[in-house]
């Protein structure tokens, strides 16, 4: 091959790759947490070391990140993983995977352990990312995907994650919104953003701005334009385009062991082949007064007061009855089961079904033995964000975590970086 045929290969090569990406983006294909196969619990994505950390880790850092999930089968599976970069609304960025990554496109979850002493079995899958087969190169979001039998077709799960090059400082403060319509029922997010570091050429569409209330998608905030430009400094001081209802207080429950009641556990029963976990009936509480308590903002954690010595393979999965009475059914759309225990997700697998003879709402989902953080959501037919204040209430002194993430991409970019990161407490009037 001549170096002009040379040439020309790679040319056609890079214009089908694009127009093979311009395919996607036409059919609005956006990554989100996902689970593709009914048998697949549990699965979980976070810092090494902390099982109720965020995803995300510093560009050029030896931190892994952990995934696990169970894959309720007896048999072991051919899964593969790979990791996509993605814009900062999650569509697949336009850049080949040999430029972000280093090493393997697709590599096998060869991590895996059987169950042991459970009346369910299943098969624990675990990875950790970086590893020395991929490691990505550039900062932004990713996508990892898990697929089976060598088929990317044939998906498995998809969780986010998120690779950040600290190029901007984030100050901010949460704080009860300035005009509040309701008398207390918002909280506003008020943020700076530095950025000695970056030369802006536009300051107002240079960075983009997610804001998102305990890691939920659904009702993030995007997108938000500088209120105030300074030198090196971009300041968001809105008094309504940064409001999120207070919410409540995550509900909770404990089902660590199976010899006696946890917290909010009405009862326990066995039948045969599995092991069934009635909750203490629900009550609405969008007509309650506030009550403060530490709970975990959503999330969940896999553990067990039983005699095990791994909690990966030892817990065990019983069905968990939901109920939350109601005087009669809500039109319209559907109350579902919300929370990180349903990947921050509602959709049918944690729909509740409405019984007319009992008067509530019900659900029976199948988890592993831990502690659990949940709420009830209306979703209205054809809506995408879900509404948990007609059903749990909302207070402006709620706790609440808030993540600011600062998205950077210059003129001549092709993909957005993710320059800056922030956590903040609604019970801390101070940044991070």
């Amino acid at each position: 091959m001549n170096r002009k045929t040379a040439y020309f290969v790679v040319i056609l090569d890079i214009i089908l790759t694009l127009n093979s990406w311009a395919s996607k983006k036409t059919d609005d294909f956006y990554y989100q947490n996902s689970v593709y196969k009914e048998e697949i619990k549990s699965v979980q994505l976070f810092r090494d070391g902390n099982e109720l950390s965020n995803p995300i880790i510093e560009l050029g850092s030896d931190v892994q990140l952990v995934l696990k999930f169970d894959d309720l089968a007896e048999d072991v599976k051919n899964y593969s993983y790979t990791l996509i970069h993605c814009d900062a609304s999650w569509s697949e960025s336009y850049i080949r995977q040999s430029e972000y990554l280093t090493g393997f496109p697709d590599n096998p979850v060869a991590d895996y352990a059987m169950s042991f002493n459970t009346t369910v079995k299943f098969v624990n899958y675990q990875l950790r990312i970086p590893n020395e087969d991929c490691t990505p190169k550039f900062s932004g979001n990713y996508a990892l995907v898990v697929f089976e039998d060598n088929n990317r077709e044939n998906l498995i799960l998809i969780q986010r994650f998120y690779v950040v090059e600290p190029l901007v400082r984030i100050e901010g403060l949460v704080k009860k919104a300035t005009f509040d319509s309701f008398n207390g029922e918002n909280q506003e997010v008020d943020f700076k953003i530095y950025h000695e570091k970056l030369r802006l050429l536009n300051p107002r569409d240079d960075i983009k701005v997610v804001l998102m209330q305990n890691r939920r998608w659904d009702n993030a905030i995007r997108d938000l334009k500088p209120s105030f430009i300074r030198e090196n400094v971009l300041e968001y001081d809105y008094e309504k385009a940064n409001v999120f209802p207070g919410g409540n207080e995550f509900r909770y429950f404990d089902i660590r062991t199976k010899r006696y009641n946890g917290e909010n556990v009405g009862e326990i029963k066995f039948f045969r082949p599995y092991y069934h976990v009635t909750l203490l009936p629900d009550a609405l509480r969008s007509n309650k007064k506030y009550f403060t308590y530490k709970e975990m903002n959503g999330n969940f954690s896999i553990e067990s007061q039983d005699r095990v010595t791994d909690f990966d393979t030892e817990c065990d999965y019983v069905f968990v009855h939901f109920a939350l009475p109601l005087p009669s059914e809500l039109p319209g759309g559907s109350v579902n089961v919300f929370g990180a225990l349903t990947g921050w997700n509602a959709n049918q697998t944690n729909q509740m079904k409405w019984n007319f003879e009992s008067a509530q709402y019900e659900a029976t989902l199948m988890l592993k033995q831990g502690y659990y953080n949940y709420q009830y959501v209306y979703v209205a037919d054809g809506a995408k964000k879900a509404d948990s204040v007609n059903l749990e209430g909302t207070h402006f002194n709620t706790e609440n975590e808030y993540q600011i993430f600062a998205y950077y991409r210059d003129q001549a970019g092709r993909y957005d970086r993710l320059v800056g990161f922030i956590t903040l407490n609604s019970s801390v009037k101070t940044s991070e």
